[in-house]
């Protein structure tokens, strides 16, 4: 977008809109994958459910860019999830990176409780940088939402971008409560963003610092009001 119909915004948080995405393939050959071939396609207004969304557009949140200085030091960027229903999930940018926020139902953290013997690094304790303080638990999350997840999706194999699987999307594993693969390399996590064994990815997703201004706004980039990112 020409950058003289861009708003003027300060560099606080900011307040964003929400937008349907299509992620750019990356670009394979023989040798791997090209990952500096990724970029992303703002479309059109929306919030996708969970059920059925492999193929389908990735739900994104769009937001302003308040300023190039702003944006390089990663301004905070501020999100409602008034509207996120059950085992449904959306998108926004942080620092150039794409940010999965996932809202999951009693029976999705039921399950992940059921898979610690499943997964590589259950405490998150391997990688303690990977998360902030308050996300180093079974399901990676606040205290005060359990049912929140927040989580870069950067597959920690080799950068790319997973998808959302729902509970009912076929899989060879035994056990599925929903999760995320990466079709670079077949790596897969579970619904708090943890690794199965035997897949190439080396550790968990990570989890940006993030505060809930209310129950309703939750603020990417900052561990708390006033706190540096």
């Amino acid at each position: 977008m020409p950058s003289e119909l861009l708003p003027n915004f300060a560099n606080s948080p900011r307040t964003i809109s929400i937008y349907r995405c299509n992620w750019e393939k990356d670009v394979m050959s023989n040798d791997g994958v090209n990952v500096q071939r990724r970029r992303f396609l703002t479309v059109s207004t929306t919030v996708v459910g969970a059920v059925g969304v492999v193929g389908a557009a990735v739900p994104f949140i769009g937001s302003w860019n308040p300023s190039a200085k702003a944006e390089a030091a990663g301004a905070p960027v501020k999100v409602n999830i008034a509207n996120l229903e059950p085992d449904s999930m959306l998108s926004v940018e942080w620092r150039g990176f794409p940010i999965f926020i996932v809202r999951r139902s009693e029976q999705t953290l039921e399950g992940i409780r059921k898979l610690t013997g499943q997964v590589a690094d259950p405490e998150s304790t391997e990688y303690p940088d990977q998360q902030p303080a308050y996300a180093q638990n079974p399901i990676r999350a606040r205290d005060e939402h359990p049912q929140i997840m927040v989580f870069k999706a950067i597959c920690t194999h080799l950068g790319c971008v997973p998808q959302y699987w729902d509970v009912n999307h076929p899989t060879d594993r035994d056990e599925w409560y929903g999760g995320f693969f990466c079709p670079c390399h077949g790596s897969m996590f579970d619904m708090a963003g943890r690794v199965f064994k035997g897949v190439p990815a080396p550790s968990n997703l990570e989890v940006p610092p993030y505060y809930y201004e209310s129950d309703s706004v939750l603020v990417i980039g900052l561990d708390s009001e006033g706190a540096a990112a």
